[in-house]
């Protein structure tokens, strides 16, 4: 499941997706957990990164707490799909997009300071597609991003669901501080991979390595930031095939249904989003990974006879090609958040 790996960098990639120690050496702790040294945990991190295993090590924010993001989808003609999906690409608010197997073909994410800046951004985004644009914004989230155990193929817990994060999303949106999104966006790249990495953030942000280690678990305390650590490559990692598995639920059953699905382990991610009729019908979205097609096929007809969902419409669209994959890009909210406060 994890193609050239050691028992170190298995170890390294799998487990330290969440909870990624927050002192002043985080690779001496993670060298000291793993009966290495520093210098040697920093040099196997750089050959993963280099090699596409792991995108980044930083932070994971809650969606909506730092401005406001969608998921969004157009449907391209298969002869434009390369040339639409660049425009996409073209946009720094975009940070995935997927070609996937459906009328819609072309999803991605756009995250910007503001609801009008990103409802922009579909626009153009549409215009230079030709098509409508599918705005579906997280309603309610039931499981998302807290890490993929590359053991089971799986993330790496299993709800009791996050009270601060069953409701809806923008109903909790805590009160942050101009700090807060101006060191949101120095993470944009993640941490560096060098000795000292709080400080060299810290230096960049005129504070000092305290204040930064003292945000960041204030964040993560919040639950602004989901999660902290490693963020993997799941195709790099061998699982080739991932579906995005939509539902179509009668509307005062969506949350029971949610949890149910985030329940299953062969669950990645679970959330609620609006339909849009008459161009959309689903309103309950999952995600599940696989080394193979067949395996995710199977994977979703045993939890729709072992949840009792067989009666559900669903789809599952795969991935064909991914065309971008970054963390979001918040240097832009900090900016307009600064701004704002002068």
């Amino acid at each position: 499941m994890t193609p050239n790996l050691s028992h170190t960098d298995f170890s390294l990639v799998n487990d330290w997706q969440r909870d990624f120690p927050l002192v002043a050496r985080p690779y001496a702790e993670l060298a000291l957990r793993l009966d290495i040294s520093e210098v040697e945990v920093i040099e196997r991190l750089q050959h993963l990164a280099a090699a596409g295993t792991i995108s980044r090590i930083g932070a994971v924010f809650r969606p909506h707490t730092l401005g406001w993001s969608t998921l969004a989808a157009v449907s391209a003609p298969e002869s434009r799909v390369e040339t639409v999906a660049q425009a996409i690409n073209g946009y720094v608010e975009v940070n995935h997009n997927y070609e996937r197997e459906h009328a819609f073909n072309l999803w991605f994410v756009a995250t910007a300071s503001t609801r009008e800046r990103v409802e922009e951004v579909l626009t153009e985004i549409g215009r230079a597609a030709g098509s409508p644009v599918l705005d579906l914004p997280m309603q309610e989230n039931f499981h998302i991003d807290l890490g993929f155990d590359l053991r089971a193929g799986t993330h790496s817990a299993r709800p009791n669901i996050d009270p601060m994060l069953s409701q809806h999303e923008t109903a909790t949106r805590p009160i942050l501080e101009s700090a807060d999104y101006a060191l949101a966006g120095a993470l944009e790249g993640g941490i560096a991979l060098v000795s000292r990495p709080y400080a060299m953030l810290a230096a960049k942000l005129r504070l000092n390595e305290d204040a930064i280690l003292a945000r960041l678990a204030r964040l993560l305390q919040l639950g602004v930031i989901r999660r902290f650590g490693i963020v993997v490559r799941h195709r790099e990692l061998g699982y080739a095939a991932n579906a995005m598995v939509v539902w179509d639920v009668p509307d005062g059953e969506v949350s029971q249904v949610g949890r149910l699905l985030a329940s299953q382990s062969a669950v990645t991610l679970c959330y609620r989003r609006p339909r849009r009729l008459p161009d959309w019908r689903y309103n309950l979205f999952s995600m599940v990974h696989g080394q193979d097609r067949q395996a995710v096929l199977a994977e979703i007809a045993g939890m729709r006879r072992a949840l009792g969902l067989e009666h559900l419409a669903y789809a599952p669209l795969f991935s064909r090609r991914r065309f971008k994959q970054c963390g979001a890009r918040y240097a832009g909210l900090a900016a307009a958040n600064l701004t704002e406060a002068a």
